[in-house]
């Protein structure tokens, strides 16, 4: 007798975190087999995708709209697929606009179902709360601030801690990265992050170079690195050089090596998003920034719970790290904001000490102990 374990995993990070969850339970578990929606991590750890997870990506509102139709079929066809094969667990991980609909199907048909990264219903749309109630048996939880929320509500809930604290390394080699990189120990170096989505490097470009011209013109000396994830997203990048007439600037293009090139940051100038907690836990100072179209932003605006939109400032329920967004994300205002960091080593160290005991926090061996959360809901043959 073989367990079956049902996933759906969309997007770089789903697929990673899924995969190291195949690991753990596979580690426990030899009989287990996974199926469902994974990407090419997953399908390393044997996992039989009958879609691939890049279908599940969507970059913004417009995307989301235009492929809703494609998407609301690709679930429907797997709810009848995994309601006649009967597996079980479901085990959604992360895409809760995907994830949760089918969870709720699955739910009502008598699977058991599992949700892997809790949607972040404490920053905004916490009304999806009575929608997880719904859908999900067990909600497995990255923040040690959210399984209260799920309480709350008589949801069962577990903390799992983030899985990048178990990856990075809680005191990075920063003189040994350098090295590697081939930049001198002593050199003012800056990372300049824009995002992984192409719409970002795009929407971000302009802003990035130009602030860089900035601190160029201040630190004459001073080396730039801008770490970006596709070599779509480099074309994109390298085209904004070309477009501000930039290329003098002291600007190193690199395709991925986002964690090298913070490690080996004095400052680090970040995109919101995930970035922001690798930079937290890399212990680097950071300005965190973002732009997106006006009505989309004043749409999220008056949805957000917080003051803030970076993960470090939410984890550390402060603003340990300035946020400028939007209007306010000049290039002067970025410069002066990242120079701030350079001219201030004490608040540098007492920023590291902050992410060290943030990074204690969050290092919880999360597919371990994810896993043993999913072991119950399992009939684990003699």
């Amino acid at each position: 007798m073989t367990l079956r374990i049902a996933m759906v995993a969309g997007e770089a990070s789903g697929d990673l975190l899924a995969a190291h969850l195949i690991r753990a339970l596979k580690a426990r578990l030899p009989q287990v087999s996974f199926y469902g929606i994974g990407g090419p991590k997953m399908q390393a750890e044997g996992f039989d995708a009958i879609w691939g997870a890049e279908r599940l990506a969507v970059h913004g509102y417009v995307d989301a709209l235009k492929r809703y139709r494609e998407l609301s079929g690709i679930r429907a066809r797997l709810a009848r697929l995994i309601r006649r094969d009967r597996p079980d667990v479901f085990i959604g991980v992360d895409a809760p606009d995907f994830n949760l609909g089918l969870e709720a199907r699955l739910k009502k048909a008598g699977l058991t179902t599992i949700h892997f990264v809790s949607p972040s219903i404490w920053a905004w749309r916490g009304g999806r709360i009575d929608k997880i109630a719904r859908s999900v048996d067990r909600m497995l939880c990255l923040f040690p601030f959210e399984p209260e929320l799920y309480l709350k509500r008589g949801i069962p809930v577990s903390y799992v801690g983030h899985p990048l604290a178990d990856v990075l390394p809680m005191c990075p080699d920063r003189d040994g990265t350098r090295e590697v990189l081939g930049l001198p120990a002593g050199q003012l170096i800056f990372a300049m992050l824009p995002g992984s989505r192409q719409s970002e490097a795009r929407n971000l470009g302009g802003l990035y170079i130009d602030t860089i011209r900035l601190l160029a013109a201040r630190h004459p000396d001073a080396q730039f690195l801008v770490p970006l994830a596709t070599r779509e997203t480099m074309r994109i990048f390298a085209d904004a050089i070309d477009a501000a007439e930039a290329r003098e600037l002291p600007i190193r293009l690199m395709h991925g090596h986002a964690w090298e090139a913070m490690t080996a940051a004095d400052a680090v100038l970040v995109a919101s998003g995930t970035a922001t907690l690798e930079a937290a836990l890399l212990k680097r100072p950071m300005v965190i920034t973002y732009r997106i179209g006006r009505w989309q932003y004043e749409l999220m605006k008056r949805m957000a719970y917080l003051p803030w939109v970076g993960l470090p400032n939410i984890l550390c329920n402060d603003g340990v790290v300035p946020e400028i967004l939007q209007d306010d994300a000049t290039p002067e205002a970025l410069a002066d904001a990242l120079d701030a960091w350079i001219a201030d080593p004490d608040a540098c160290d007492r920023l590291a000490a902050l992410f060290t005991e943030l990074h204690e926090h969050l290092r919880q061996d999360t597919a371990a102990r994810a896993a043993d959360a999913i072991l119950p809901y399992l009939e684990v043959p003699a």
